[in-house]
Parts: C-alpha cells; sequence; structure tokens
C-alpha cells in the first residue's frame, strides 16, 4: 500500500509540475490562459511522460523510440485538449481558444498544426518527466 501512495504522490507531482509550467507557458507566449489548462496541461504531461518514457525503454532503436513518442503524444494531447475544449469552448462557452481560422480544425478545438506541435512538444514532456523523476522523486523514496 505504501508503494501506490507513493505512486500517486509522484504523479500527483508530475501533474502538478505540468499543470503549472504549461499555464504559465501560455501566459507568456500569448499573454492569458485559463485554470482548464493547468488540469489539461498537467493530465498531456503525466500521461505523455509515464508513458513515453515506458516507450523509449522498451525500443530498441532510439529514432524509432522518438518517433513513436511523438505519435503517441501528438495523438494523446489532441485528444485530450479536443475533450477538454468539448468541455470548456462548446459546453460552457469560455472561449479560452478558438482555432475556427486555421486549416484543418475540428469543430475550433483542434487542428493539423497543434497537433504536430504537440507531438515535438512530447520529446520536451518525456525528457522533463524522467529528469523530475530521477533527480526529485527518487529522492523522495529512499
Amino acid at each position: 500500500m505504501n508503494e501506490l501512495k507513493m505512486n500517486l504522490n509522484n504523479y500527483f507531482v508530475l501533474w502538478l509540475t505540468g499543470g503549472i509550467v504549461y499555464y504559465f507557458a501560455e501566459i507568456f507566449c500569448r499573454g492569458y490562459s485559463h485554470f482548464s489548462m493547468l488540469i489539461c496541461g498537467g493530465l498531456c504531461f503525466l500521461v505523455v511522460g509515464v508513458f513515453g518514457n515506458k516507450i523509449i525503454q522498451n525500443e530498441k532503436r532510439l529514432i524509432l523510440g522518438i518517433i513513436k513518442v511523438m505519435i503517441f503524444g501528438s495523438m494523446t494531447i489532441t485528444t485530450l485538449e479536443y475533450i477538454t475544449g468539448l468541455i470548456v469552448n462548446i459546453r460552457y462557452g469560455l472561449n479560452v481558444w478558438d482555432y475556427s481560422d486555421m486549416k484543418y480544425n475540428v469543430d475550433g478545438q483542434i487542428c493539423l498544426l497543434y497537433s504536430l506541435i504537440w507531438g515535438l512538444m512530447s520529446l520536451i514532456c518525456v525528457f522533463m518527466n524522467n529528469m523530475i523523476e530521477d533527480k526529485i522523486l527518487k529522492n523522495n523514496q529512499t
């Protein structure tokens, strides 16, 4: 039970770290953000980081692992962004973002350009997640 509690604590730290970093990255890049981006960004960071690390570790060829992480990350983040957009923007009408003017968008909530960007960002998620686990969270386990 202690191991489960430690894993949940570690996942919470990773989620919160990813959420805060994404929230402030949005403020830095576009001048504003929304609380929902902390939640969604944290979930994206956690899922892509944890599973991306597993993909890299299980792949014998690094380049193929990187490509798999980028595809997995792009699909995961785009899906979570779409779900968040349906709730926050369409259901509640908060208009946190709108990709309607972008090519190849779906309901103004996701678009091809950002899906590709999320694929690249996935590599940063995996690197940061791995660093946090190795340098910070492993020290708490001993």
